[in-house]
């Protein structure tokens, strides 16, 4: 019996699966209708201007505390027909958008009506979203509770998918196990979210096995093969990858873009160039208006070739095909002219997205802003930045990280402090970055700067984050200066921090130094 036999699945894929195909036996989503899609994908909100749909009423309901159960009431109670395939589409498309909990709604307002019949593939989609919102347990419930009868191929391969998604490897090998006394691997997809979860969790020693259970019970699909490619990349294994891609033409499967640009990254990681030219000229034959995500992969491959002219044609084909870019496509494009030298030409399309995107993200500037730091440019970096809040983009934590590396490696020790005080006001709860610390401790160190290591020190113990090794920075600090610290010992104490070798010697060594000032802090209570 499923109920007490099994109990859940899944396991994160290096490339998404969902449970389309796992719900095939229910109605197909036909997609959106113009009106309701813009050319970037995004739905519309409802506006006079077009015709009232349901699925316009429920993709306006953009805030998650409104009820999509409220929305379908109403529609209903106006004298409108509520139909299972109009819902079905709905549901896809509010789970393309993400946003689970109104699609989950949706799905739960079905099972309650009596008039809907439905089919295990309409139980499936309801898993992978319970599974998205709610989380794995509340999955594996549902599941359990399901109908006998509804517990086929489609509503397991849900469930496996979300074990694959949650990293439980035991509980989707042994769901695998289950699937296969009942016959349900009749197809790729359980066997594809079992690779994605070796792929991306390093078990590539269970790919082989695996791979002939697949052979065994039913054909590899182009999923299967571009997940082998991608354990091929992971270990950089170019021979092998070749093998499978003829191994993959005999079995006429065609290769997509995936494929190509697999090939080619690794190409380019082993300094193939002519290989990796010829892989991204397949590529962009395999490359539809549909998949603009595609373009961004093939300009960040021509950077890796250091192929200039080609990432501006593309980038100028990117603009012609779509009427709006979005940040992520400017991010790539930047990144790509930052790589390629060409800081110029990145100021322009920057300028260009600040002119164009209301997003305000301060990520897109980050872009530049590290540029300039990395180039020790510091004074060009302070003035961006007060270019920034000039446009109504304010700095984030990454803004502040920046400067404070900037500042470190220029011997701007005060700047550094007030820069690294900033970066943690502007998060809830700080993520302390050790890198960072010993970064400006360091210069700190250089300068024997002690009262700068007394203010970081009690900075850092405001955070909760006081160890042995920022003691010693500080009493490396002290020596430099040539200064005897106060009652370290019990500072250390109080801070519940343990002294090592390097701690001791330091003490020793500083005992024979001349007295410091009262650090101002000292006597502050912890």
């Amino acid at each position: 019996m499923w109920r007490r036999g099994v109990r859940s699945v899944a396991a994160v894929a290096l490339r998404p699966f969902s449970t389309d195909t796992a719900v095939s036996s229910s109605s197909a989503f036909k997609g959106l209708s113009r009106e309701e899609r813009n050319d970037s994908g995004d739905t519309r909100r409802h506006s006079s201007g077009g015709r009232d749909t349901l699925g316009r009423r429920l993709f306006a309901l953009t805030y998650s505390k409104r009820s999509a159960v409220i929305a379908i009431r109403k529609w209903k109670e106006e004298g409108h027909v509520v139909q299972k395939y109009e819902l079905n589409r709905i549901v896809r498309e509010l789970r393309r958008l993400k946003r689970y909990k109104h699609a989950l709604e949706v799905c739960e307002w079905m099972v309650l009506q009596k008039d809907m019949r439905l089919l295990s593939g309409d139980y499936a989609l309801h898993l992978d979203l319970i599974a998205k919102f709610r989380g794995l347990s509340f999955a594996e419930s549902f599941f359990e509770d399901l109908p006998e009868r509804m517990r086929d191929h489609a509503t397991c391969s849900a469930l496996l998918h979300a074990y694959v998604k949650y990293n439980e490897a035991e509980k989707a090998e042994a769901l695998m196990e289950k699937m296969s006394e009942c016959g349900f691997l009749k197809s790729p997809l359980p066997f594809n979210h079992m690779l994605s979860l070796y792929v991306s969790t390093y078990q590539v020693e269970k790919i082989s096995d695996l791979m002939k259970k697949l052979k065994k019970t039913t054909s590899p699909d182009i999923v299967t093969y571009n997940l082998l490619f991608a354990s091929c990349a992971s270990q950089n294994m170019v021979e092998v990858a070749e093998e499978i891609f003829v191994e993959m033409k005999k079995a006429e499967i065609e290769p997509d873009w995936v494929t190509h640009s697999t090939l080619a990254s690794m190409y380019i990681k082993n300094s193939l160039k002519k290989k990796a030219e010829l892989a991204l000229k397949e590529m962009e034959k395999k490359v539809t208006k549909k998949v603009r995500t595609a373009y961004g992969s093939l300009i960040s491959l021509h950077t890796g070739l250091e192929n200039q002219n080609e990432v501006q044609r593309l980038w100028k084909k990117m603009k012609s095909l779509y009427r709006k870019l979005n940040d992520l496509e400017y991010t790539t494009m930047i990144t790509a002219l930052l790589k390629l030298k060409q800081r110029e030409e990145a100021e322009k399309v920057y300028h260009e997205w600040e002119s164009v995107s209301p997003t305000k993200d301060p990520r897109i500037p980050n872009l530049l802003l590290a540029a300039y730091i990395n180039s020790n440019e510091m004074e060009t970096a302070e003035a961006f930045e007060t270019h920034m809040k000039s446009k109504g983009i304010e700095p984030c934590y990454t803004t502040w990280e920046l400067f404070t590396w900037g500042y470190s490696k220029q011997g701007q020790i005060d700047k550094a402090i007030s820069s690294l005080k900033t970066a943690i006001r502007s998060v809830r709860k700080w993520d302390p970055d050790e890198e960072m610390v010993q970064e400006v401790f360091h210069s700190i160190e250089d300068q024997g700067n002690v009262k700068a290591a007394e203010e970081l020190l009690e900075t850092l113990r405001q955070e909760g984050f006081v160890n042995t090794e920022v003691y010693n920075c500080l009493l490396r600090t002290y020596a430099k200066a040539g200064k005897m610290p106060l009652i370290v010992s019990e500072r250390m104490r109080k801070d519940g921090v343990e002294m090592n070798e390097e701690t001791r010697k330091l003490i020793e060594l500083t005992s024979e130094m001349c007295v410091s000032e009262i650090p101002s802090n000292l006597f502050a209570k912890r």
